[in-house]
Parts: C-alpha cells; sequence; structure tokens
C-alpha cells in the first residue's frame, strides 16, 4: 500500500515522491515559506544521493474568496493577480537554488480537470450530497469554523474575525471514515509525524468527524463544481489533490510516483492533511501517503510575524546578505524538524562565524595550505575513516531528523580539525605528512558528499579544489586518493 520498488536488471530502483503545501497567493513569500521549501529540498537532495529517483513538488494555490477580494482592492481580475504573484513564488525558488521537479498552479488546466475527475469518482461512492450550510468561515484561512472553535468569536487559528455563512452547500461524508482513520493511524506508526503531534490529531478524530462542506455557491473564484455549476469547489478541496494533478492522476502514468513518499507541510495545516485527505483518498480507493510531517513555526525575534510589526523576513534580502548556504545550515542547525523556532540575524551570525568559518572553513583551508605544498606521495592508513558513522547519519535522515544528521556530519569536521592539531601537522614532512594529509583530503572529499544536501553550493567548492569528481553515497569511503589540489580563498567570510 506504501513505498514501491521498481526493479531493473542491474539492481533496485526506488522512487521518492516529496511534496510542500502550494502556497497561497495572497501572502508574500516569508521566511517560514522558506524554511518549508528548503526542508523538502535538502531531502530531495539526500535521496538523490541514495541514487533514488525524486519527484519533488511545489507550487502555489490560486482560487478562493480570499484572492477575489485581494484582485477587487487592487482593481485586477483574479487571473491577473495569481499570474503575478504565482511568477514571484518561481523566481524565489529559482534564486534559492530550489530542485524540484514540477511547480504547480491550482488554475492550471490539468489541475483543474483533475478535480473535476476525482470528485465524480466520490460523488460516485455516495459519499458526496447535497445539504445546508450555516456556520462560521475565517476568509484569510479560507477555514469553516464551528461554534466550539471559536475563541472570544474569533478564529482560533489567526485571531482574526470570521462572518456567518447560511447557503446551499454540497458535502463530503468525513463521518463515514472515522474508524478507517483511526486503523490508519494505529497500522501505520510513521504515517503522523513527528509522534510529539501525532497524539492531538487522532484525540481530536476519537472525538468524532462532521461531515464538511465542499462547495460554494457565492464565492465564484474557483473550479465549478461538476454537479452544480453555480457551485465552485471549496478551495482546500480543490488544493489538495494537486498532489495527484502534478503525476497525471488518473492516467496509469501515475502509478510510477504514487503513493507520496512524504507531505512536508506546515503545523497550521496538519489537519487537512492528516485526516480530509486521506479519507479523500479513501473514498476513491487509493493509496495513502506514507508520510504527513508537521513542522513547527518560526519567530522573529521571539514575536510572530506580522505586517504591523513590520517583521515579516524576506528569504531573499537574506540570502543576498548571507548566502543560499548560510541559510540552510542555519535552518536545520538551529532547531530538530517538527520544533518551533525563532529566527534572527544575530544567531544566523553565529552560526557563520563560529561553525561555518571557524569549523568548516578553516579545516578546508587549512589542509589545503599544506596539500599545495606537498610534493610527496598522499597514502596511508585510513585512521580518520573510523570516526565516520554513515549508517547514523542514514538512520537520523530516514527519520526525517535533519538537526542530528547534521550534527554527527559536523562531528567528522570536529573530529578531522582536532587530528590536525594533535598531529600538528604543519612540523611534518615526508611520508609522514603524507600520510596524515590522505586522512584530512579524504575526510574532506566524504564531507563534501555528505554535506552536498545541506549546502549545496559550499560542497561543489570544496570539491573543485579538491579537484575530485561529483560522486555517490556510496562514496563516502576512503579509497586511493586520486585528486588535484586548486585552493581558491575562504569558503566563508567572518561576519563583524
Amino acid at each position: 500500500m506504501y513505498c514501491k520498488r521498481f526493479y531493473f536488471k542491474f539492481g533496485v530502483f526506488i522512487k521518492y515522491y516529496i511534496t510542500t503545501p502550494i502556497f497561497y497567493v495572497t501572502n508574500k513569500p516569508h521566511i517560514g515559506t522558506a524554511y518549508t521549501v528548503i526542508i523538502a529540498d535538502i531531502l530531495s537532495r539526500w535521496h538523490r544521493l541514495l541514487g533514488d529517483d525524486v519527484f519533488f513538488l511545489t507550487g502555489t494555490d490560486e482560487h478562493g474568496e480570499k484572492v477575489d477580494e485581494a484582485a477587487k482592492k487592487n482593481n485586477q481580475t483574479p487571473q491577473e493577480l495569481v499570474d503575478k504573484i504565482s511568477k514571484n513564488f518561481e523566481e524565489l525558488w529559482k534564486s534559492l537554488e530550489i530542485t524540484n521537479n514540477k511547480f504547480i498552479r491550482t488554475t492550471d488546466k490539468k489541475h483543474v480537470d483533475t478535480v473535476i475527475k476525482f470528485l465524480m469518482e466520490i460523488y460516485k461512492k455516495g459519499d458526496i450530497y447535497k445539504g445546508n450550510y450555516e456556520g462560521w468561515y475565517c476568509v484569510p484561512d479560507e477555514t469553516f469554523i464551528t461554534e466550539l472553535q471559536l475563541v472570544d468569536g474569533k478564529c482560533p487559528f489567526c485571531g482574526r474575525d470570521v462572518k456567518k455563512i447560511i447557503e446551499q452547500s454540497y458535502f463530503f461524508r468525513l463521518s463515514k471514515y472515522q474508524n478507517k482513520l483511526l486503523e490508519l493511524y494505529e497500522q501505520n506508526p510513521k504515517f503522523l509525524m513527528p509522534k510529539n503531534k501525532s497524539q492531538e490529531i487522532i484525540n481530536r478524530v476519537k472525538s468524532g468527524l462532521n461531515d464538511i462542506s465542499i462547495s460554494r455557491s457565492t464565492v465564484k473564484w474557483g473550479i465549478e463544481l461538476p454537479m452544480e455549476k453555480d457551485h465552485t469547489v471549496y478551495v482546500w478541496f480543490d488544493a489538495l489533490i494537486n498532489y495527484l494533478s502534478a503525476i497525471d492522476w488518473p492516467n496509469q502514468n501515475y502509478k510510477k510516483y504514487w503513493p507520496a513518499d512524504l507531505h512536508l507541510v506546515g503545523k497550521e495545516i496538519n489537519w487537512f492533511h492528516s485526516v480530509i485527505w486521506p479519507a479523500m483518498l479513501l473514498s476513491v480507493g487509493l493509496d495513502i501517503p506514507k508520510t504527513i510531517f508537521s513542522h513547527g513555526w518560526w519567530t522573529v525575534d521571539g514575536k510572530k510575524m506580522s505586517k504591523s510589526l513590520g517583521n515579516v523576513v524576506d528569504p531573499l534580502e537574506i540570502t543576498k546578505k548571507y548566502g543560499n548556504d548560510a541559510l540552510r545550515y542555519f535552518f536545520v542547525r538551529e532547531v530538530p524538524l517538527g520544533d518551533d523556532a525563532d529566527f534572527s540575524e544575530k544567531a544566523l551570525i553565529s552560526r557563520i562565524n563560529g561553525e561555518l568559518v571557524n569549523d568548516l572553513g578553516n579545516l578546508v583551508y587549512r589542509t589545503l595550505s599544506l596539500a599545495e605544498k606537498f610534493t610527496g606521495e598522499v597514502k596511508g592508513n585510513k585512521e580518520l575513516e573510523e570516526k565516520i558513522n554513515l549508517e547514523k547519519i542514514k538512520e537520523y535522515m530516514t527519520d526525517f531528523n535533519t538537526f542530528e544528521a547534521i550534527e554527527e556530519i559536523w562531528s567528522i569536521v570536529r573530529n578531522t580539525n582536532k587530528y590536525i592539531n594533535e598531529k600538528e601537522a604543519w612540523k611534518l614532512s615526508g611520508d609522514e605528512l603524507g600520510s596524515v594529509l590522505y586522512n584530512l583530503l579524504e575526510s574532506l572529499r566524504v564531507i563534501s558528499i555528505l554535506i552536498s544536501p545541506f549546502m549545496p553550493e559550499t560542497s561543489e567548492k570544496i570539491r573543485k579544489q579538491l579537484g575530485n569528481k561529483i560522486e555517490n553515497l556510496s562514496d563516502c569511503k576512503f579509497k586511493v586518493y586520486s585528486g588535484k589540489i586548486k585552493k581558491e580563498g575562504h569558503l566563508f567570510e567572518k561576519i563583524k
């Protein structure tokens, strides 16, 4: 039901399908948006390093009442608005060197057609019916709110005003799938991750599920409901189906990558992905994704990001000042995936000056300075290889523990720096120096491979200075030294 393997003549071909949420176009990309996509990019690059066939999807969510209202305020049509803002997202991901295979938009004709086909499949199963909706709706979050969920009469998720809606609507029989969802959670312990957030979802499902409204008769900017053209599909029901439309469902091609191996989402949309989405798939009779992982939120200097406070951090501005790799490193080094975290330039600079300049940068510069002056033969024992625990790093990455994985990689960096000092390499010559250099250069080569998903630009700089070819994870073992040293400047500059 889950991970599929495709066999070919000389080995095993493993697919890896990873997605981010599709981002709503009325919000400008910020540091939290970039975090999701960068983490997904790190995981994608890691699986490519393993030799997997990776399909990495991201995109934009472009329907709904909020988009319509924003377009009117700007004297634009909704299509003009989404065309402009969606392009901003695409350009940002290119600037951040994100390696997504596809950028999907919910206004794409292919997606629209897929949503209609998917809805008709649910309708045929008897899981969609017409009724009357009366309740609260949060326009900024495009979310239906029950009376019990209100907090002081406002949206429990964003704290903003909600409006009362009374209108005809089509409903999805979510309540029908309560027991099947609980069975899914029990039988597949890695479906809801991280573990500290899974119980909240399970408890909510156990307390009972209500059928959900999936159409709006008063919202015109959306996909027409196939059962009744005067209704448009609820934006969340529309958006979730992008994970299938991107891989050409219902055509047979989709089976190459479905089911998804990982939906990486922010915790504020965990409910939609962990409850509503699998119920939709169960209704249609499709396999369930392997894992839904909900990561934490980023505050800025201890405060929630908001336009009124003027503290919304532009990831493009940060990377222009400090570089893509510095931000990528900070994201995985500062906090475990799943926890909330705080962003500050002071903390970022501290990581750059401490670990990137002093640890990695100095290690590379010192090693290459010794190596470019050495005229003997670089060979010796493999005393530093035993310091590399590749299996532990693999285990961490399998469990989405990027924090511990980068810590384990950094232990190799520190051990190699310690090795230079203990050997007092600058005092050595001849075969003795050749043996030490062998361990240093091979350690750097392995480090360059291991950091490539996290810091691809830095990895490439090290590789070029070592004179090595592009390698994969299977090359993380000491071999006969065959590089050609070409030392350049420092990898990172200290920031005052």
